[in-house]
Protein backbone atom coordinates (compact mmCIF):
# COMPACT_ATOMS: atom_id res chain seq x y z
CA UNK A 1 0.00 0.00 0.00
CA UNK A 2 1.42 3.40 -0.94
CA UNK A 3 1.52 6.14 1.66
CA UNK A 4 -0.98 8.25 -0.33
CA UNK A 5 -3.57 5.49 -0.66
CA UNK A 6 -6.82 6.37 1.13
CA UNK A 7 -7.78 4.21 4.11
CA UNK A 8 -11.38 3.17 4.72
CA UNK A 9 -12.57 5.42 1.89
CA UNK A 10 -11.46 8.66 3.60
CA UNK A 11 -9.89 10.92 0.98
CA UNK A 12 -6.54 12.37 1.94
CA UNK A 13 -6.20 10.02 4.91
CA UNK A 14 -2.74 8.53 4.46
CA UNK A 15 -1.02 5.54 5.99
CA UNK A 16 1.23 7.96 7.87
CA UNK A 17 -1.86 9.68 9.31
CA UNK A 18 -3.24 6.33 10.41
CA UNK A 19 -0.01 5.42 12.16
CA UNK A 20 0.03 8.78 13.92
CA UNK A 21 -3.51 8.18 15.14
CA UNK A 22 -2.64 4.72 16.45
CA UNK A 23 0.39 6.14 18.25
CA UNK A 24 -1.69 8.93 19.75
CA UNK A 25 -4.26 6.40 20.91
CA UNK A 26 -1.57 4.32 22.57
CA UNK A 27 -0.22 7.39 24.38
CA UNK A 28 -3.72 8.32 25.51
CA UNK A 29 -4.21 4.80 26.85
CA UNK A 30 -0.96 5.09 28.80
CA UNK A 31 -2.21 8.35 30.28
CA UNK A 32 -5.42 6.78 31.59
CA UNK A 33 -5.78 6.47 35.36
CA UNK A 34 -4.13 3.37 36.76
CA UNK A 35 -6.38 0.33 36.60
CA UNK A 36 -8.82 1.79 34.04
CA UNK A 37 -7.64 -0.42 31.20
CA UNK A 38 -7.74 -3.52 33.36
CA UNK A 39 -11.26 -2.65 34.51
CA UNK A 40 -12.40 -2.22 30.90
CA UNK A 41 -10.81 -5.45 29.73
CA UNK A 42 -11.82 -7.59 32.67
CA UNK A 43 -15.09 -9.46 32.46
CA UNK A 44 -16.48 -11.37 35.41
CA UNK A 45 -19.19 -13.79 34.37
CA UNK A 46 -22.31 -14.74 36.30
CA UNK A 47 -22.95 -18.36 37.21
CA UNK A 48 -25.42 -20.14 39.48
CA UNK A 49 -24.98 -22.97 41.95
CA UNK A 50 -27.67 -25.42 40.90
CA UNK A 51 -28.35 -26.28 44.53
CA UNK A 52 -30.36 -23.05 44.39
CA UNK A 53 -32.99 -24.81 42.29
CA UNK A 54 -32.55 -28.36 43.58
CA UNK A 55 -36.29 -28.97 43.84
CA UNK A 56 -36.77 -28.12 40.17
CA UNK A 57 -33.68 -30.13 39.18
CA UNK A 58 -35.16 -33.22 40.79
CA UNK A 59 -38.23 -32.89 38.57
CA UNK A 60 -36.50 -32.10 35.29
CA UNK A 61 -32.79 -31.36 35.12
CA UNK A 62 -32.66 -30.68 31.38
CA UNK A 63 -35.55 -28.26 31.64
CA UNK A 64 -33.83 -26.40 34.47
CA UNK A 65 -30.60 -26.03 32.49
CA UNK A 66 -32.61 -24.57 29.63
CA UNK A 67 -34.40 -22.12 31.93
CA UNK A 68 -31.13 -21.08 33.55
CA UNK A 69 -29.64 -20.33 30.14
CA UNK A 70 -32.71 -18.31 29.11
CA UNK A 71 -32.49 -16.25 32.31
CA UNK A 72 -29.10 -15.02 31.15
CA UNK A 73 -26.64 -16.97 33.26
CA UNK A 74 -23.33 -17.71 31.57
CA UNK A 75 -22.41 -20.70 33.68
CA UNK A 76 -23.51 -23.29 36.20
CA UNK A 77 -21.90 -24.84 39.25
CA UNK A 78 -22.88 -28.42 39.97
CA UNK A 79 -23.90 -30.13 43.19
CA UNK A 80 -24.89 -33.40 41.50
CA UNK A 81 -25.57 -34.40 37.92
CA UNK A 82 -28.98 -36.11 38.01
CA UNK A 83 -29.55 -37.92 34.69
CA UNK A 84 -26.01 -37.03 33.54
CA UNK A 85 -24.22 -38.93 36.29
CA UNK A 86 -21.43 -40.90 34.62
CA UNK A 87 -22.18 -39.21 31.28
CA UNK A 88 -19.73 -36.30 31.07
CA UNK A 89 -19.63 -36.16 27.27
CA UNK A 90 -23.41 -35.90 27.05
CA UNK A 91 -23.44 -33.23 29.75
CA UNK A 92 -20.77 -31.19 27.94
CA UNK A 93 -22.79 -31.33 24.72
CA UNK A 94 -25.90 -30.17 26.55
CA UNK A 95 -24.03 -27.26 28.11
CA UNK A 96 -22.52 -26.30 24.76
CA UNK A 97 -25.92 -26.39 23.08
CA UNK A 98 -27.26 -24.00 25.73
CA UNK A 99 -24.23 -21.72 25.74
CA UNK A 100 -23.38 -22.54 29.36
CA UNK A 101 -19.98 -23.10 30.98
CA UNK A 102 -19.30 -25.50 33.84
CA UNK A 103 -17.74 -23.02 36.26
CA UNK A 104 -17.25 -25.39 39.17
CA UNK A 105 -18.49 -28.42 41.05
CA UNK A 106 -19.09 -29.25 44.69
CA UNK A 107 -17.73 -32.62 45.77
CA UNK A 108 -16.58 -34.26 48.98
CA UNK A 109 -12.89 -34.14 49.85
CA UNK A 110 -12.65 -37.85 49.07
CA UNK A 111 -12.85 -36.97 45.37
CA UNK A 112 -9.42 -35.33 45.72
CA UNK A 113 -7.68 -38.26 47.37
CA UNK A 114 -5.86 -41.33 46.08
CA UNK A 115 -7.23 -43.21 43.10
CA UNK A 116 -10.48 -41.19 43.18
CA UNK A 117 -8.65 -38.09 41.95
CA UNK A 118 -7.96 -39.63 38.55
CA UNK A 119 -11.66 -40.18 37.94
CA UNK A 120 -12.47 -36.71 39.25
CA UNK A 121 -9.99 -35.14 36.85
CA UNK A 122 -11.27 -37.16 33.90
CA UNK A 123 -14.90 -36.17 34.51
CA UNK A 124 -14.07 -32.49 34.95
CA UNK A 125 -11.90 -32.35 31.85
CA UNK A 126 -14.69 -33.87 29.80
CA UNK A 127 -17.27 -31.31 30.95
CA UNK A 128 -14.77 -28.45 30.57
CA UNK A 129 -14.65 -27.57 34.26
CA UNK A 130 -11.43 -26.53 35.97
CA UNK A 131 -12.60 -25.87 39.54
CA UNK A 132 -13.35 -28.65 42.06
CA UNK A 133 -14.67 -27.31 45.36
CA UNK A 134 -15.18 -29.10 48.67
CA UNK A 135 -18.02 -27.60 50.72
CA UNK A 136 -18.37 -27.56 54.50
CA UNK A 137 -16.18 -30.42 55.75
CA UNK A 138 -15.98 -30.97 59.52
CA UNK A 139 -12.22 -31.52 59.35
CA UNK A 140 -11.74 -27.94 58.18
CA UNK A 141 -12.38 -26.50 61.64
CA UNK A 142 -11.02 -29.37 63.72
CA UNK A 143 -7.94 -28.57 65.87
CA UNK A 144 -6.43 -31.98 65.14
CA UNK A 145 -7.55 -32.72 61.59
CA UNK A 146 -7.39 -29.27 59.96
CA UNK A 147 -3.69 -29.40 59.02
CA UNK A 148 -3.97 -32.80 57.33
CA UNK A 149 -7.16 -31.61 55.65
CA UNK A 150 -5.28 -28.69 54.08
CA UNK A 151 -2.61 -31.09 52.82
CA UNK A 152 -5.30 -32.94 50.86
CA UNK A 153 -5.65 -29.86 48.66
CA UNK A 154 -1.90 -29.32 48.30
CA UNK A 155 -1.37 -32.90 47.16
CA UNK A 156 -4.27 -32.71 44.71
CA UNK A 157 -2.87 -29.50 43.25
CA UNK A 158 0.32 -31.34 42.28
CA UNK A 159 -1.77 -33.14 39.66
CA UNK A 160 -4.33 -30.42 38.96
CA UNK A 161 -2.09 -27.41 38.37
CA UNK A 162 -0.25 -28.81 35.31
CA UNK A 163 -3.68 -29.42 33.76
CA UNK A 164 -4.86 -25.85 34.32
CA UNK A 165 -7.25 -27.00 37.06
CA UNK A 166 -7.59 -26.22 40.75
CA UNK A 167 -9.36 -27.36 43.89
CA UNK A 168 -10.63 -25.32 46.79
CA UNK A 169 -12.81 -25.04 49.87
CA UNK A 170 -16.26 -23.50 50.37
CA UNK A 171 -17.14 -22.13 53.80
CA UNK A 172 -20.23 -22.12 55.92
CA UNK A 173 -20.29 -20.25 59.26
CA UNK A 174 -17.15 -22.12 60.37
CA UNK A 175 -15.23 -19.44 58.46
CA UNK A 176 -15.22 -17.44 61.71
CA UNK A 177 -14.20 -20.33 63.97
CA UNK A 178 -10.94 -19.70 65.86
CA UNK A 179 -8.19 -22.28 66.35
CA UNK A 180 -7.46 -22.49 70.10
CA UNK A 181 -3.70 -22.89 69.63
CA UNK A 182 -2.89 -20.22 67.03
CA UNK A 183 -5.80 -17.86 67.82
CA UNK A 184 -6.30 -17.53 64.07
CA UNK A 185 -9.47 -18.31 62.15
CA UNK A 186 -9.48 -21.68 60.43
CA UNK A 187 -10.10 -19.81 57.17
CA UNK A 188 -6.85 -17.89 57.53
CA UNK A 189 -5.04 -21.04 58.66
CA UNK A 190 -6.30 -22.94 55.63
CA UNK A 191 -5.05 -20.12 53.42
CA UNK A 192 -1.62 -20.23 55.10
CA UNK A 193 -1.36 -24.01 54.91
CA UNK A 194 -2.30 -24.32 51.25
CA UNK A 195 -0.52 -23.14 48.13
CA UNK A 196 -1.71 -19.88 46.54
CA UNK A 197 -3.35 -21.88 43.73
CA UNK A 198 -5.88 -23.45 46.09
CA UNK A 199 -9.16 -21.59 45.70
CA UNK A 200 -10.88 -19.92 48.65
CA UNK A 201 -14.52 -20.04 47.60
CA UNK A 202 -15.99 -17.65 50.10
CA UNK A 203 -19.73 -17.93 50.57
CA UNK A 204 -20.30 -14.26 51.28
CA UNK A 205 -23.75 -14.85 52.72
CA UNK A 206 -22.48 -17.35 55.28
CA UNK A 207 -19.60 -15.00 56.13
CA UNK A 208 -22.02 -12.15 56.79
CA UNK A 209 -24.18 -14.46 58.89
CA UNK A 210 -21.07 -15.33 60.94
CA UNK A 211 -20.52 -11.63 61.67
CA UNK A 212 -17.70 -11.05 59.19
CA UNK A 213 -17.25 -8.46 56.45
CA UNK A 214 -16.98 -10.54 53.24
CA UNK A 215 -15.11 -7.78 51.40
CA UNK A 216 -12.41 -7.69 54.07
CA UNK A 217 -12.09 -11.47 53.92
CA UNK A 218 -11.41 -11.21 50.18
CA UNK A 219 -8.77 -8.53 50.72
CA UNK A 220 -6.86 -10.68 53.21
CA UNK A 221 -6.10 -13.28 50.54
CA UNK A 222 -5.56 -11.56 47.17
CA UNK A 223 -6.08 -13.55 44.01
CA UNK A 224 -7.78 -16.53 45.63
CA UNK A 225 -11.45 -15.57 45.28
CA UNK A 226 -11.92 -17.10 41.83
CA UNK A 227 -15.57 -18.14 42.10
CA UNK A 228 -17.21 -16.62 45.20
CA UNK A 229 -20.75 -17.44 46.20
CA UNK A 230 -23.15 -14.53 46.21
CA UNK A 231 -25.85 -15.75 48.56
CA UNK A 232 -28.57 -13.22 49.41
CA UNK A 233 -28.77 -13.30 53.21
CA UNK A 234 -30.79 -11.56 55.86
CA UNK A 235 -28.70 -10.81 58.97
CA UNK A 236 -30.45 -9.71 62.15
CA UNK A 237 -29.79 -6.06 62.92
CA UNK A 238 -28.16 -5.39 59.53
CA UNK A 239 -31.17 -4.13 57.62
CA UNK A 240 -32.48 -5.38 54.33
CA UNK A 241 -35.91 -6.20 52.98
CA UNK A 242 -35.77 -9.80 51.79
CA UNK A 243 -33.28 -12.48 50.70
CA UNK A 244 -33.05 -11.37 47.08
CA UNK A 245 -29.75 -10.05 45.79
CA UNK A 246 -29.48 -6.31 46.38
CA UNK A 247 -32.43 -6.30 48.77
CA UNK A 248 -30.77 -8.28 51.57
CA UNK A 249 -28.37 -7.36 54.40
CA UNK A 250 -25.02 -7.92 52.67
CA UNK A 251 -23.01 -4.91 51.48
CA UNK A 252 -22.59 -6.34 47.99
CA UNK A 253 -21.08 -3.25 46.42
CA UNK A 254 -18.06 -3.54 48.70
CA UNK A 255 -17.82 -7.25 47.91
CA UNK A 256 -17.97 -6.65 44.16
CA UNK A 257 -15.37 -3.89 44.41
CA UNK A 258 -13.02 -6.21 46.31
CA UNK A 259 -13.53 -8.96 43.75
CA UNK A 260 -12.54 -6.61 40.95
CA UNK A 261 -9.66 -4.99 42.83
CA UNK A 262 -7.88 -7.95 44.42
CA UNK A 263 -9.99 -11.11 44.23
CA UNK A 264 -8.78 -12.50 40.93
CA UNK A 265 -12.46 -13.29 40.40
CA UNK A 266 -13.62 -15.06 37.23
CA UNK A 267 -17.26 -15.77 38.06
CA UNK A 268 -19.84 -14.45 40.49
CA UNK A 269 -21.81 -17.53 41.57
CA UNK A 270 -25.34 -16.83 42.78
CA UNK A 271 -26.62 -19.28 45.36
CA UNK A 272 -30.24 -18.83 46.37
CA UNK A 273 -31.22 -20.67 49.54
CA UNK A 274 -34.18 -18.57 50.66
CA UNK A 275 -37.39 -18.19 48.70
CA UNK A 276 -39.32 -15.18 50.05
CA UNK A 277 -42.90 -14.15 49.35
CA UNK A 278 -43.95 -17.65 48.36
CA UNK A 279 -41.98 -17.50 45.12
CA UNK A 280 -40.43 -20.59 43.55
CA UNK A 281 -36.72 -21.33 43.61
CA UNK A 282 -36.46 -20.50 39.91
CA UNK A 283 -38.33 -17.20 40.35
CA UNK A 284 -36.12 -16.13 43.25
CA UNK A 285 -32.96 -17.12 41.41
CA UNK A 286 -34.02 -15.03 38.42
CA UNK A 287 -34.80 -12.06 40.68
CA UNK A 288 -31.35 -12.30 42.25
CA UNK A 289 -29.73 -12.43 38.82
CA UNK A 290 -31.60 -9.26 37.88
CA UNK A 291 -30.50 -7.65 41.14
CA UNK A 292 -26.85 -8.48 40.52
CA UNK A 293 -26.96 -7.21 36.94
CA UNK A 294 -28.62 -3.99 38.10
CA UNK A 295 -25.94 -3.42 40.72
CA UNK A 296 -23.11 -4.13 38.29
CA UNK A 297 -24.61 -1.60 35.88
CA UNK A 298 -24.88 1.00 38.67
CA UNK A 299 -21.20 0.40 39.46
CA UNK A 300 -20.19 0.79 35.82
CA UNK A 301 -19.30 -2.87 35.52
CA UNK A 302 -22.36 -4.16 33.70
Amino acid sequence: MSQNHSVGGLQGWTRRDALKTVAAGALAACAMPEGMLAAEEKKIGISVQLYSVRDACAKGFDEVLEKIAKMGFGGVEFAGYHSYGGKPNELKKRLDDLGLKATGTHMGAGALRGDALKGTIDFHQKIGCKYIICPGDGAFGDPVKSKEFAETFNKAMEQLKPLGMACGYHNHTEIAKIDPETKKSYWDLFAERTTPDVVLQQDCGWSAAAGLDPAEVIKRHPGRTKIPHFKPTMVKGKGGKRAIFGEDSVNWKDVIAACYAVGGTEWFVIEQEAYPDGKSSLECTELSLAGLKKMLTEMGKG
